[in-house]
């Protein structure tokens, strides 16, 4: 179980920047939900994930995994039990390296390293499995260095990269915005098979109405650091895209917009 305890967060403390963005904000994840993250831009949608994955420092609280707080854990520490896709197809593959190279990196994900080989040939045709199941053809350009490929190659990719060790949580920053449509489909098609063949906790950030409908068994809508709806269970499966985007106007009129 994750679990955010009063955690309090500031941007730009003591000058006339300052922005409280989370105060005593709670939220508890169960094992195995898949959790849709929607919000305007600003609402705290990516810091929560920061958060977690250490990226950046809470001021207050506690961020608990199995009640034990990982608070004081550097980043990479967290990430042995972490799986992140960014928006960005390029952060979550090396493009100077082949896709085998790659594959062979993101399995060796929490081992010793020693002096031995990165690169495991005699898992070539394990991997080569693995990817034949995308119908991309990747599984036929091993030793085709991974900037050569596609924005949406890259991404499917690295979506496999990051569930290929036994992991806890995945966690998914956007991960289809910067893909054209039937690309994003296909991704996104890959991340619930994923998602149900590990029973990995998963928190998948969206601007896609749609997504966030269609995935997952929970589906939040943040607004300035806070949780203004929370949906799951039957009301999350009777849910529509209007119902989301009533919220988010009724926000906007408050807000003045």
């Amino acid at each position: 179980m994750l679990e955010l305890k009063n955690v309090t967060k500031y941007y730009n403390p003591g000058t006339v920047n300052e922005l409280c963005l989370f105060e005593h904000f709670n939220l508890v994840i169960p094992d195995q939900q898949f959790v849709s993250v929607v919000g305007s831009n600003g609402s705290g949608k990516t810091s929560m994930l920061n958060m977690i994955c250490g990226s950046i420092d809470t001021d207050e609280g506690q961020i608990l995994v199995h009640g034990q707080d990982i608070g004081k854990k550097k980043d990479f520490e967290r990430h042995r039990k972490i799986g992140r896709v960014f928006q960005d197809p390029a952060k979550g593959t090396c493009p100077s390296m082949t896709i085998l190279e790659n594959m062979s990196i993101a399995d060796n994900k929490g081992k010793g390293c020693g002096l031995k080989r990165g690169k495991n040939k005699h898992k070539l045709e394990e991997y080569q499995e693995m990817l034949r199941s995308l119908n991309l053809g990747l599984e036929d350009k091993m030793e085709t260095k991974v900037g050569s490929l596609s924005g949406g190659q890259r991404q499917t990719l690295a979506l496999l990269m990051a569930v290929m060790t036994p992991i806890e949580f995945l966690i998914l920053d956007e991960h289809t915005a910067a893909l054209d449509p039937k690309t994003a489909e296909l991704v996104m098609e890959l991340t619930g098979k994923i998602v149900e063949q590990k029973k990995v906790t998963t928190i998948m950030v969206t601007h896609n109405l749609r997504y966030a409908v269609e995935y997952g068994d929970r589906l939040l809508m943040m607004h300035q650091g806070n949780t203004v709806m929370d949906c799951q269970g039957e009301e999350k499966r009777q849910l529509k895209v209007e119902d989301i985007l009533q919220t988010f106007n009724e926000i906007s009129i408050e807000c003045g917009n």
